[in-house]
């Protein structure tokens, strides 16, 4: 380590601040005008996968048109190529998430406190949306329980399902048009980063959180429960079951704990191998035949055992003209298509996503955003309420080897089918076996696992998972929801407002400089403090480092007088991994400087990258840290630092008062010069 690592270094003035020149040097970035930086930053920001690209290589009107097309409507991409063999494959995939379509979507809809033949309704025409618009191959469209849940738990707040069902019933087509606004404008101006405030842990404890609660919730079912606390938190479900032991029906208990063994006993069949995937798919029809079969021939409907009763036949009735925008029940609706739209985005997306990376293809988060968006809307105006991609039933699909999205049309006719034709069939179908359907679907989102593997990697992580997880239980969805969000965003403004920063160390016979704490063999350089700032400069966090920075040095200067050693005189910031830095940062630097001055030590800076720089320079603050103490990397910065301490001083203290420039010669060899030019 010296100036003979850099041969052809030359020095400047004596007289004036003693730093050598580099032959690469840290330059300012050009200047750009203010509009196009501005549509520079704005498409980095927006449009990082930049959607337009295919748009630009189109030539001609037509070919424009037709890769718009193509981006709105994937299936012009796999349409003309689409052959019987891939039809074959998506025709078993497409008839197996049928049989399990059905019996959920009439579960789920009782779930949300909704007829059950709008379940039926939200798996006909949503999924054929999603056929022409979706870009996964794998998703299975229908209707979710915790989408469910939350409809039932924030609409019904305000409108009894029990009395006035007309009007929620058109609260709930409302709040599906709301929601499908809200995906497709996120869709369409780029703004999907939002979803990803609902982050990994967040959604695991919510949705487990979400699986308990309607677990709770289908106790009404399997008692045989007339009436049934609205309120989801814990206490008072629990206050619901035990205050009313003397209603509890005992068939109703028989029949739905016979009914839950016997599905999650295929749950754990079809778990022992890829190719018994169709066990645990057949079992919710299978219940629900099976069930309907049994309250036929026994007459149970006699004896307690509820049953779902008329459903209507035909297929979607329009909806249009039953949409709420007027009134003090809009802004319910609003706010329950929001915070519907938000999680069942998230979802459809994070499954959308996964099953794709099993099979190595791409899907557009922002273009499924808007399949999302249009299929909710075109559903609010034919009788739907809300629909995304649920796990289940992807799932199934893909383990049925799908190939297409043309499975859902598949699936979207069976259910078409059964609206013409096969209601009357499910009239006694015992609304037991619907709960027992709903808490075997539910208990797989209870990820206990992924839980204990948060707490082994990020405790930070696992708390925001259990602040989701208790604040569904203890509280409701929406307290759950919001609780992890705000956990999770405080831990970002904690390290943006906290960032972290190390003093570095030279690697023994290397130029690299790395953490002393993480690297046991790093050492520290003589007189040198060398740190590193590991995040952007805001206002939010320059006071902080100024205080950190400072300690830092104190600390560094305790420590070298206690040990004896060369006294501190260069402090070096490694700002690499400062991306970006604001006025206030600015002047944390500018102070930075004034402070080391008055305490006789250089601020010196390396790697700063060009954001940094371009501030700096039009802040004037490079002319006051001086060209001369900017460099290109650590190693240099440490070097140069390196050379003034041991070169620079001995010379000046032999008399070398007029030396204009010290230049490293390529033979290693220190040569200076005085004010003339001449060897000294």
């Amino acid at each position: 380590m010296g100036i003979t690592e850099h041969p052809g270094a030359v020095f400047p003035s004596a007289t004036a601040i003693p730093s050598p020149e580099f032959p690469l040097r840290v330059p300012v970035p050009p200047h750009r005008p203010f509009a196009e930086a501005l549509g520079a930053n704005l498409k980095e920001t927006f449009f990082p996968d930049d959607p337009l690209r295919q748009l630009r290589q189109a030539r001609g009107p037509r070919r424009r048109l037709l890769a718009v097309l193509a981006y709105l409507f994937p299936v012009l991409n796999w349409a003309p190529s689409y052959d019987l063999s891939l039809f074959r494959s998506d025709l078993v995939a497409g008839i197996t998430i049928a049989s399990l379509a059905i019996p959920q979507g009439i579960s789920y809809a009782k779930l949300a406190n909704l007829p059950a033949v709008m379940g039926l309704y939200s798996s006909f025409v949503p999924p054929l949306v999603y056929a022409m618009m979706g870009s996964s191959k794998d998703l299975a469209v229908g209707t979710v329980a915790v989408a469910s849940l939350l409809t039932a738990s924030m609409l019904g707040k305000e409108v009894s399902p029990a009395q006035y069902p007309t009007l929620y019933m058109h609260l709930a087509f409302t709040a599906t048009f709301f929601a499908g606004v809200l995906q497709a404008s996120l869709g369409l101006l780029r703004l999907g980063f939002i979803v990803d405030f609902l982050s990994h842990a967040t959604i695991v404890g919510f949705m487990a959180g979400a699986a308990t609660v309607v677990c709770l919730q289908q106790l009404k079912g399997m008692l045989g429960l007339p009436h049934f606390t609205t309120a989801t938190d814990l206490v008072s479900v629990m206050e619901s079951v035990f205050s009313q032991t003397h209603q509890w029906k005992w068939e109703s208990v028989v029949l739905g704990c016979c009914f839950l063994f016997f599905l999650l006993l295929t749950r754990y069949l079809s778990k022992k191998g890829q190719k018994f995937f169709w066990i645990s798919a057949a079992a919710p029809l299978t219940s629900v035949i099976l069930g309907s079969l049994l309250v036929y021939l026994t007459h149970a409907e006699n004896h307690g055992v509820q049953v779902i009763g008329h459903l209507t036949k035909g297929i979607n009735p329009l909806s249009v003209s039953n949409l709420v925008f007027t009134g003090p029940y809009m802004m319910v609706a609003l706010k329950t298509g929001f915070i519907t739209g938000i999680i069942a985005l998230a979802e459809g997306i994070a499954v959308g996503r996964s099953f794709a990376m099993f099979k190595n293809y791409h899907i557009d988060g922002n273009n499924e955003m808007i399949a999302f968006g249009t299929m909710n809307i075109v559903g609010s105006l034919t009788s739907c309420y809300l629909t995304t991609g649920p796990f289940s039933r992807s799932a199934v699909n893909y383990n049925a080897g799908c190939k297409t999205a043309m499975s859902n049309v598949v699936m979207a006719i069976a259910v078409m089918i059964t609206l013409l034709f096969l209601t009357p069939l499910f009239h006694y179908t015992p609304l037991v076996v619907l709960s027992a359907i709903i808490i075997a679907a539910m208990v797989g989102l209870i990820n206990y696992e992924a839980a204990i593997h948060l707490w082994q990697v990020d405790k930070i992580d696992f708390c925001v998972c259990m602040g989701a997880y208790l604040g569904v239980v203890l509280g409701s969805v929406e307290i759950g929801l919001v609780l992890a969000v705000v956990i999770s965003l405080l831990r970002v403004l904690l390290f943006v407002a906290r960032p972290r920063t190390t003093a570095l160390g030279n690697l023994p016979n290397s130029m690299t400089y790395r953490r002393m704490d993480q690297y046991s063999m790093a050492q520290s350089v003589a007189g040198v403090l060398i740190l590193r700032v590991d995040a952007p400069i805001y206002f939010a966090n320059a006071s902080y480092l100024r205080e950190r920075i400072s300690r830092w040095i104190d600390e560094e200067e305790e420590k070298l007088q206690s040990n004896g050693e060369t006294n501190l005189e260069y402090v070096i910031l490694d700002l690499g991994a400062v991306g970006s830095i604001d006025t206030s940062g600015i002047g944390l630097l500018e102070e930075l400087k004034k402070s080391l001055e008055r305490r006789c030590l250089q601020m010196v800076l390396a790697n700063p990258g060009s954001e940094v720089m371009k501030k700096l320079d039009k802040s004037k603050v490079l002319e006051a840290i001086g060209q001369q103490w900017i460099f290109l990397t650590v190693a240099e910065a440490v070097a140069a630092c390196n050379f003034m301490l041991h070169a620079c001083k001995p010379a000046a203290s032999n008399g070398a008062n007029s030396i204009a420039d010290v230049t490293a010669t390529t033979d290693h060899q220190v040569i200076m010069h005085d004010d003339h030019g001449n060897i000294v």
